[in-house]
């Protein structure tokens, strides 16, 4: 049952959200939370008949998809209401997991935007439940940062449906989704920005192969997505044929908004690590101690700047102050996994395997690069700042208006 927050202000709302969490997130996960008890929440994290029957309440309840139109399942909040929502599920820790995040910040308000009513119907509630995992199949080996360079085909049938050739790569979660959001080129006649359409694909269709790619942190949050004659309804081709990219800016402005930290002001990574470096000492280094200060700056100033856009939001769509965002915190994320591993007596490499701090920290380190590449590189990002924020000129394409087919390659 949705729940009721019909003209609550942003105070009344955070109130009711959490007086709901109190009555329905079950007691083990609050303890730990409020406790922080890291293993108890990891423990939690690893069992599926919990999260899956939380997930399923937190869809139902409309928390976990708060922005999405209250016909689709949500509560119809503005963007503010929806930071509101957002930071106190992660006072807890009840939010959906990242492994979530595809489906939940970047195919519902896609498909909410672009899909027909049966493809809303079809797929939005399944997705706010936790019934289905998605995935982005946007890169591609030789189309990354200039992505509409993809040369994935979709070649129609004489029934009117496709057929999709090609190979996608550094596809998050790829190798557990059900669904993946697919840009495939249609009509290689047209410039390389004109001849794209997008897909929603189901992952279990013959021909898809998901090979996971081994991280430097040990993970394989990563995959690379082999289509080989793979049927695709028309059915599922979200927008019009050969104005995919249309949808995919819709689809990009999303992922970067939500790969900029959360809306909401309060403790951090940094001040985690602050506690860690006066357990362990190291808070007596005078220049340590000024470099996790600059840092606790830093994430203080990209939350406060993350909650004034996200009321932004509400008055209009996503811009380039999301690639701010994301820079910021990208650049952020390297410091702090470099911080982590200064503040362990061993470093990153003569840690206690079994001291769970300094695992967490050599983590960190190792993934301290994830958001300066993934959702859009830093220097993307820097690109769509100069042109869009500073207005300093655009790098000339010469073959903009060229057939993508006609296109020299290499």
């Amino acid at each position: 049952m949705p729940l009721d927050v019909t003209g609550l202000g942003l105070d009344a709302l955070a109130a009711r959200v959490r007086a709901w969490l109190e009555d329905h997130l079950p007691a083990h996960w609050r303890d730990a939370a409020l406790t922080g008890d890291r293993h108890a929440l990891a423990a939690i994290a690893r069992d599926d008949a919990v999260t899956r029957a939380w997930y399923a309440e937190l869809g139902d309840s409309g928390l976990a998809t708060a922005g999405w139109p209250v016909e689709h399942g949500g509560l119809g909040l503005a963007a503010d209401g929806v930071a509101v929502v957002a930071d106190e599920l992660a006072r807890l820790h009840a939010g959906r997991p990242m492994s979530d995040f595809v489906g939940v910040a970047l195919a519902g308000p896609t498909i909410v935007e672009w899909g027909t009513d049966e493809q809303k119907r079809r797929f939005l509630r399944p997705l706010a439940l936790g019934e289905h995992r998605w995935c982005q199949l946007f890169s591609e080996p030789g189309a990354g940062s200039d992505l509409a360079a993809l040369t994935t085909r979709a070649t129609r049938c004489a029934d009117g449906d496709w057929v999709v050739d090609g190979q996608k790569v550094w596809s998050s979660f790829s190798d557990r989704a059900d669904y993946g959001l697919l840009m495939a080129r249609t009509d290689p006649g047209r410039a390389k920005h004109r001849g794209i359409t997008y897909f929603l694909l189901d992952m279990r269709s013959p021909g898809v192969e998901v090979r996971p790619l081994r991280q430097l942190n040990g993970q394989s949050e990563f995959g690379e997505v082999f289509l080989t004659d793979v049927m695709v309804p028309d059915t599922d081709r979200l927008g019009r044929e050969n104005q995919g990219w249309a949808v995919a800016m819709t689809t990009l402005a999303q992922e970067r908004s939500g790969l900029s930290g959360r809306p909401g002001v309060g403790p951090g990574r940094a001040d985690a690590l602050a506690a860690r470096a006066r357990d362990t000492g190291a808070w007596d280094d005078p220049l340590l101690r000024d470099r996790i200060l600059r840092a606790f700056v830093a994430e203080r100033v990209l939350q406060m700047t993350t909650v004034r856009a996200f009321a932004d939001l509400g008055r209009r769509e996503p811009g380039a102050e999301g690639s701010i965002r994301k820079l910021a915190h990208g650049t952020l994320d390297a410091t702090l996994g470099l911080l982590a591993t200064e503040v362990e007596p061993g470093g990153a490499v003569a840690h206690d395997p079994a001291d769970g701090d300094a695992e967490a920290a050599l983590d960190a380190f190792l993934s301290g690069k994830i958001l300066s590449i993934a959702g859009g590189t830093s220097e993307i990002q820097r690109n769509i700042i100069g042109e869009r924020v500073l207005g300093l000129p655009r790098d000339r394409d010469p073959y903009a208006d060229v057939p993508f087919a006609e296109r020299p390659r290499g």
